[in-house]
């Protein structure tokens, strides 16, 4: 028998027994350096996410940057922490649809550099719509959109 998919929400739910605080050992170390590296747990990716006002923002080093410091870690994973930020904007919107209110503001989560998402749901044209309505001017850069002076409404987690 095949199983349904799984929600969005029910994916950030699912912890996975996250997080967890690993060695940076292998072939991470070439990449990373010596120490620890945590994986979070997609919740706590999504708690970080929920803390940012409207007018603020925040990255998803940012968001790593929180992590390594709340598990005493030397860095946040690049790639669970991309990916949870992912899962949360999805569930958000999903729960947006559902005609919840108090919705996670992924819109607010940028990558590196500024530049938005194009993974977001509605791609990166929704998050400049959302970010503009906030008073953020979004502007093209080669192939990126990227919010003008975003560090002036960076917070710290």
């Amino acid at each position: 028998m095949v199983g349904r998919r799984k929600s969005w929400v029910e994916k950030l739910h699912n912890s996975k027994g996250l997080p967890r605080v690993e060695q940076i050992s292998g072939k991470m170390s070439k990449r990373w350096g010596e120490g620890t590296v945590v994986i979070p747990a997609p919740l706590e990716v999504d708690e970080l996410m929920r803390k940012v006002p409207r007018g603020k923002l925040v990255t998803i080093n940012g968001i790593r940057e929180a992590l390594a410091k709340k598990h005493d870690a030397t860095i946040g994973c690049p790639m669970t922490t991309g990916i949870f930020v992912w899962i949360a904007a999805n569930a958000a919107e999903e729960q947006r649809q559902q005609g919840q209110r108090d919705i996670t503001p992924y819109w607010r989560t940028l990558k590196t550099g500024g530049v938005l998402n194009p993974k977001y749901p509605g791609g990166v044209e929704e998050q400049k719509r959302l970010l503009e309505s906030e008073g953020h001017t979004v502007i093209r850069k080669g192939k990126n959109y990227v919010v003008v002076d975003y560090e002036k409404s960076l917070m710290n987690l």
